[in-house]
């Protein structure tokens, strides 16, 4: 059994939002700050990122793993 909470609609809309606009790879200030207008963990903010950049590197074609230009 998952112990993963739900991030809710309005939560996605912000981490979306900052995905997006902001940054696809904050830093630690910014997740921070990420964190408090969310309502959530930096912890669950940090992972939200992680996948989402997956899917992202994914829809362009690119390996959802890869660190830098020559990996």
């Amino acid at each position: 059994m998952s112990m993963e909470k739900a991030i809710r609609e309005d939560q996605v809309e912000i981490l979306e939002y900052n995905f997006t606009r902001i940054s696809k790879n904050p830093d630690r200030a910014t997740l921070d700050l990420i964190a408090a207008e969310a309502g959530l963990s930096v912890e669950e903010v940090l992972e939200w990122f992680k996948k989402r950049l997956g899917e992202w590197r994914r829809s362009e074609g690119l390996p959802s793993e890869c660190r830098s230009v020559r990996d």
